[in-house]
């Protein structure tokens, strides 16, 4: 009676763990210590290196180019003539418009009774019509593109060129678009094996978001130099400077290859160029030397390298000569059987003096 009642609780307090382990996914210890499930992986998910999620940077938030409020600047003109037209004539109306004006407008004269609240608040009305209208009106160049915000928040980005006008609460940002070739300083990297280089690039390039280009980073030319010494950073890390001194130099990959080091390194400035509303077109290294410390050392080595294929070339050339020659002569019976010391004799004499004469 005591097990059945034993085994009832024990299978009742089987399906209260189970039922509580299926509410909340933890594992209890003897000491009743709750382990969340996923600590119990942790480990084997930072030994996998799997990338954590990325954060979105300040360039993924910034607004994209869109077309600014801009208006037509003549319009804005006539709408400053006409409140200087309607000032004018609020002043004839109090009485205040000199004679000669009068004169030349065929006005009658007024007499002065005193400006009213309605002239003086139609006169601050005018006159701020009129600010506004002249006060607005800018000129848009080719090349030239204005980015507009107010208080902060980004409204529109203008690239029209001749009168127009833009409100004067905007605050505005000049921007050129035009196409740019920037020729750099020599630049410090490393090679694969870490001897350092200095190399000069061309880089061609334009601005083609103008809101992410102002907004997204401080300086936009800045950002594009410090992607193309990255670019240079990683492209030349995986690639030596000279395949010299080891065999099959010729289909060694060098950095001395400058289509390919353009190519890898176009692709890989425009990709994170874009995020800052820069358009890469080409980033070609231009000039490629070793830097003034290791100089002197590599074009030794250069040297050394280039004697010892040039022993070799001598060598073998030597080798396949005496060969012909030993051929030739036992060929034409010029010299008898040789045993194997007359032979090596030969060989030596013959050797000596192909490369004494080279």
């Amino acid at each position: 009676m005591t097990t059945d009642s034993t085994s009832t609780s024990t299978g009742t307090g089987a399906a209260g763990v189970v039922s509580a382990a299926s509410r909340h996914p933890v594992i209890r210890n003897e000491a009743t210590t709750e382990i969340p499930v996923h600590l119990l992986f942790r480990d084997e998910a930072e030994r996998t290196g799997a990338p954590a999620p990325r954060a979105a940077g300040a360039a993924d938030r910034a607004p994209v180019e869109r077309p600014g409020p801009a208006g037509p600047g003549w319009a804005a003109v006539a709408v400053g003539l006409a409140a200087l037209a309607g000032s004018a004539a609020v002043l004839w109306w109090a009485g205040l418009a000199p004679g000669p004006v009068r004169g030349v407008l065929g006005l009658p004269p007024r007499r002065y009774d005193g400006m009213g609240t309605a002239a003086w608040g139609a006169l601050a009305g005018l006159f701020m019509v009129g600010l506004g209208a002249f006060g607005g009106l800018t000129r848009g160049r080719e090349g030239q593109a204005s980015v507009l915000t107010l208080f902060g928040a980004y409204r529109g980005s203008v690239r029209r060129t001749g009168l127009m006008w833009l409100s004067p609460l905007l605050v505005r940002r000049r921007v050129d678009v035009t196409l740019k070739h920037w020729r750099s300083e020599p630049l410090p990297v490393a090679d694969r094996s870490g001897i350092p280089l200095r190399v000069v690039v061309l880089v061609v390039w334009r601005v083609a978001d103008t809101a992410r280009a102002t907004l997204a980073v401080t300086d936009h030319a800045g950002h594009l130099r410090g992607q193309v010494e990255a670019g240079l950073a990683r492209v030349f890390s995986r690639l030596p400077a000279d395949a010299f001194g080891t065999k099959g130099s010729g289909e060694v990959r060098t950095v001395r290859d400058a289509a390919a080091v353009g190519d890898a390194l176009t692709r890989q400035v425009a990709a994170r160029a874009a995020a800052a509303g820069i358009e890469v077109f080409s980033v070609q290294p231009l000039r490629i030397e070793y830097a003034p410390e290791v100089a002197e050392a590599m074009r030794r080595r250069r040297f050394a390298a280039l004697d010892a294929v040039d022993r070799e070339r001598a060598l073998a050339g030597a080798v396949d000569a005496v060969e012909d020659t030993v051929r030739g002569l036992t060929g034409r019976g010029l010299v008898g059987e040789l045993d194997a010391y007359e032979r090596h004799a030969l060989v030596r004499e013959l050797t000596v003096a192909y490369l004494g004469g080279r």
